[in-house]
């Protein structure tokens, strides 16, 4: 038997030779457990705001991974900070701490709200949106033992067991029931249904500022002013899901800081992941303020990944590239964005939801899922999140010139799909 050498460089490995789409797609069917259904294509390849798939077709990703890749792909500054954090420090248990680690919990303290958290307030990082709203919802549990928990018709929270029992669409909740109890869910926006609702029995509210599974709806001006003065009553927690809205997805570090979506309202807790990564699995759960960062103690919760060196070092590219400019850059082509969609009312647009670079095209016709396809053979992958709605959630770094060319391709898409559910 050979001794191994530490110093010799490691086996490539590979996946197997050039394979075609479809002998992808067939392996992918054999192997892969089928929730999410067949893949539309197979991808190998991506660079800035573009993708490839195996049949070196190319693709404008105007769905980022589902607001996930927030430097696009093969960011020159994440690959550099990983490969150099992969090389230096690849993972430890969580029995020690990191420099990444820390540095993270830090930054996200200081940008989590204008000028920075409250004294005493602390972070739990995670590993995706689901973990982090499932730690939110134990801390509820803490805070109030038994006490109801509200959320908002519309929510998505996740589909772990806890963030499922937040979650509001019944296709998602009613094959797990029995779901954890006692959650109780409001209509979108009405501030009388949730005065009426609070009470002593509360633990805590639970809101999207911007709902993005629903058809990215951002919540009414003056509604999470009106429902922080109404939890503090009550005595419960407010807990903003920035998972897919924060980050500077909307062209502020969280859309709760939007003075029209926000009002200066502070939280108790905000969750993140999807952008904070680049695209490496990461969630944070921030508790704001010493009540609630003591809520969860020694043993009453952990992660295995959590808070990793390597997802922590591609965060903070994430988060210097944001303070480097690209806020900024996201307010200005979300900006183009819309206003280029909203000429093309004659094509079906109906209307045109959102902030940055989250957007909804909503749609006169509900031909969302035709359009896609249509779309996707044009060359751009969208996401037909409602029947009458397309979500956009690109990259930051989607250029103005990007933006355009899709804005371009999207009427004869709409005509398409209009003309085949006519016939």
């Amino acid at each position: 038997m050979t001794a191994h050498d530490p110093a010799a460089p490691a086996p490539a490995r590979t996946v197997g030779a050039p394979a075609s789409a479809a002998s992808w797609t067939e392996r992918y069917t054999g192997a892969v457990m089928n929730t999410f259904g067949t893949p539309k294509r197979v991808l190998v390849r991506g660079e800035g705001s573009y993708v490839w798939d195996a049949e070196g077709r190319r693709y404008l990703d105007l769905l980022g991974g589902i607001a996930v890749n927030a430097l696009g792909h093969a960011h020159p500054g994440l690959v550099a900070a990983v490969t150099e954090q992969l090389a230096t420090l690849g993972h430890v248990s969580n029995f020690f701490a990191t420099p990444a680690q820390v540095t993270l919990a830090e930054r996200l303290l200081e940008v989590v709200t204008p000028g920075g958290a409250p004294a005493g307030s602390r972070v739990f990082l995670a590993n995706s949106g689901a973990e982090a709203n499932e730690a939110a919802l134990k801390m509820t549990r803490r805070h109030r033992p038994g006490g109801r928990v509200l959320a908002l018709e519309g929510a998505f929270h996740g589909r772990t067991m806890g963030a499922l029992s937040l979650t509001h669409k019944a296709a998602y909740r009613e094959p797990f029931e029995p779901l954890p109890g006692g959650v109780e869910f409001l209509p979108f926006g009405d501030l009388a249904a949730l005065e009426r609702a609070l009470g002593d029995d509360v633990a805590a509210l639970f809101v999207e500022p911007v709902q993005g599974e629903a058809g990215v709806r951002p919540l009414p001006p003056g509604y999470l002013p009106a429902a922080r003065e109404l939890t503090t009553a009550a005595g419960a927690l407010l807990v903003l899901d920035e998972v897919q809205s924060g980050t500077g997805r909307t062209g502020t570090w969280m859309a709760h800081h939007l003075p029209h979506v926000g009002g200066g309202a502070v939280p108790d807790v905000v969750t993140l992941a999807k952008g904070l990564g680049g695209g490496l699995p990461i969630g944070a759960t921030v508790a704001l303020g010493e009540h609630a960062a003591g809520l969860l103690g020694p043993g009453q919760h952990g992660t295995t990944f959590g808070g990793n060196p390597v997802s922590a070092a591609a965060a903070l590219t994430v988060l210097d590239a944001l303070s480097d400019g690209l806020l900024e850059h996201v307010v200005e082509v979300g900006d183009l964005l819309r206003a280029k969609l909203a000429g093309l009312g004659n094509h079906g647009v109906a209307e045109v939801r959102g902030e940055g670079l989250l957007l909804a095209v909503g749609l006169t016709a509900p031909v969302a899922a035709a359009a896609t396809e249509h779309l996707l053979e044009a060359g751009f992958i969208v996401n037909p999140v409602r029947e009458d709605a397309l979500r956009l959630a690109p990259p930051l770094i989607l250029t103005g010139e990007e933006a355009a060319s899709f804005v371009d391709a999207l009427p004869a898409a709409l005509d398409a799909a209009t003309a085949g559910a006519a016939s």
